[in-house]
């Protein structure tokens, strides 16, 4: 039996489908009182845990306080910070979707460029950068409670500044302007995001993968949904007045504060063995952080090429037919965001720089289908570890598992580009059948980028070090920043130069320059593949369901999986069919 225990120990692994028992670190295993559920274990000369508590079922009781993990409940006070930050973090996700159909729409109308746009959202994203870097340092040295409560206060200046933007301003002083209040929104978010990644790795039991991987997917894809609900909303109050649009997010900014203020411990967070340096922001150390993080930049980069200006841009966009050629008395003589000229009376493009070619649609519809695909997008990321990773038996996911669905997300991107140049649709401007290229094509890659988003946001957790993790989680987010920068910037330039000039009356043809963004997001796709690869982290290997290794396992990790490890049935058998481990070990 001894042996049998040491093999058991060793290919245990983290997986909390596996026996829940206690060892010690020469793999022998720990013996407890079946009538003291919570023993504590004394020194001992072969290495057991000093003073260390258990519950019924052998696992760690000591999280954030004496809690049970498989007890706690949302009034537990292991579980209340989190409660707090999640729902403040989600609330202010509201905003922060609602802010850039705001000014993306605004923008639209006032004849602002896709590229001029985009660096209006420039700060923003740079503000990302440095935020991730600054918040990490300022989680580890300071706690949460200080980051979000920073996060919340500097929305409320963001949404403020927006309230001075005159109609009579040139554009230059525009985007200067706007661009700095994008910036105190950049940082705003990642200053919030902070607290609502970080606390799900504190309020989750050391090797209880599978458990942190299901509650930061949770989190994530809950606050993607309700982003989504702000893209919608925000350009919604828009069509009653742009000032009530920014009055409404004030006030759902200042509902999150409150229960921040009063209710967290100031300390959650904070590095616990010495206070974080500057220079461990960086943290080179950690290989696989750092591959990870590159992947991160080129992941989100190929959803920004064509996400968050060019899309909406698109769906914005008349038809080029008529464009300066057909005279009209009023708008309604013209087609769907086409205007007539007041001094030339003939029918002009509401915005030149936004290029012609698109679905015309009014900017309410624009916000019901870019917050359509991210609360869908949302929604996939929270059920992804039971829908999606867990039925293919990849859960707790490793890099072959990022790997693999990188590739995959290159599918939808490099066909929609090829069908914009080549179908029939496009080609003779058939509203329908465009729109349903697209709601079919981006909804699949909803699917496939939210699979890979829950996969990134459990492996950042799974490589950080519990200790640092304000400062690991800053660094990683960082990464996401900068793609989102690289991708936001190249897709201005990319939509709105790649097409063919039309004329001073139509613009640029945004179909073509639509196809040139999801083609770079595709190569962005490939390129994060290829860099995680970089990450050591395959032993388990990759598998397809339950019946077949697409990569097997390392060989010793497929030699302990095989002859130590009990299926879950078994494990059942032993929580409800005995009443202690010796029991269960004589029958097996």
């Amino acid at each position: 039996m001894a042996n049998r225990d040491d093999d058991y120990s060793d290919s245990r692994g983290g997986d909390d489908q596996s026996y829940d028992q206690s060892y010690d670190d020469n793999g022998t295993r720990d013996t407890r009182d079946n009538d003291d559920a919570d023993r504590r274990y004394e020194d001992d000369p072969d290495g057991y845990n000093k003073g260390k508590s258990y519950n019924d079922d052998g696992e760690d009781a000591q999280l954030n306080g004496n809690e049970d993990p498989d007890r706690m409940n949302l009034t537990s006070s292991a579980l209340r910070p989190f409660v707090i930050i999640s729902s403040s973090y989600l609330l202010f996700t509201i905003t922060d979707g609602a802010i850039r159909m705001i000014v993306l729409l605004h923008a639209y109308n006032k004849n602002f460029s896709a590229f001029e746009v985009a660096i209006m959202f420039s700060l923003y994203e740079v503000a990302g950068v440095v935020t991730n870097l600054l918040a990490g340092f300022m989680g580890a040295n300071w706690g949460i409670k200080v980051t979000l409560i920073s996060g919340l206060s500097l929305q409320l200046v963001a949404y403020g500044m927006l309230f001075g933007w005159q109609d009579d301003w040139d554009k230059n002083t525009a985007i200067i302007y706007v661009t700095i209040a994008q910036m105190f929104a950049g940082i705003a978010k990642d200053l919030t995001k902070l607290g609502g990644k970080t606390v799900t790795k504190l309020v989750t039991p050391e090797d209880q993968d599978s458990k942190l991987f299901k509650l930061v997917s949770l989190i994530t894809g809950w606050k993607n949904s309700l982003k989504g609900v702000g893209y919608f909303l925000g350009s919604a109050l828009l069509q009653i007045s742009y000032f009530t649009a920014l009055i409404t997010m004030m006030v759902l900014v200042l509902l999150a504060m409150p229960w921040v203020i009063l209710s967290l411990d100031r300390n959650l967070g904070m590095a616990k063995t010495k206070n974080a340096s500057f220079m461990e922001i960086f943290t080179l150390n950690n290989k696989n952080l750092n591959w990870l993080s590159l992947a991160r930049l080129f992941l989100f980069a190929s959803r920004d090429f064509w996400f968050e200006v060019p899309l909406p841009f698109y769906l914005r966009s008349p038809d080029c037919l008529g464009l300066g050629s057909t005279f009209c008395n009023t708008d309604a003589d013209c087609g769907r965001s086409a205007i007539c000229g007041l001094d030339s009376g003939i029918c002009e493009n509401l915005n030149i720089g936004g290029g012609c070619g698109g679905l015309g649609m009014d900017r309410v519809y624009v916000g019901i289908f870019l917050g359509g695909y991210i609360i869908l997008y949302g929604q996939i990321q929270s059920w992804s570890p039971q829908l999606v990773i867990g039925p293919l038996d990849q859960s707790p996911p490793n890099k072959l598992a990022a790997v693999f669905w990188n590739f995959i997300n290159c599918l939808p991107t490099v066909i929609m580009a090829f069908v914009m140049h080549f179908a029939v649709a496009f080609i003779n401007y058939k509203v329908p059948s465009m729109t349903i290229w697209l709601i079919a094509i981006i909804g699949v890659f909803a699917f496939i980028f939210a699979v890979n988003s829950a996969i990134h946001s459990y492996l950042v957790v799974k490589y950080a070090e519990a200790d640092k993790i304000a400062v690991s989680v800053g660094f990683y987010y960082m990464s996401n920043a900068l793609g989102r920068l690289f991708g936001t910037i190249s897709s201005g330039i990319l939509y709105t130069w790649a097409g063919e000039n039309l004329g001073p009356e139509a613009g640029t043809n945004a179909t073509a320059g639509l196809a040139a963004c999801f083609l770079a997001g595709t190569f962005s796709s490939l390129l994060a593949a290829v860099v995680t690869l970089m990450i050591d982290d395959q032993e388990e290997g990759l598998k397809c369901g339950g019946c077949c290794f697409l990569i097997p396992a390392a060989s010793g990790a497929s030699q302990a999986y095989d002859d130590d490890k009990i299926d879950e049935n078994d494990d059942e058998q032993y929580d409800d069919g005995f009443d202690d481990r010796d029991q269960y070990d004589k029958q097996y």
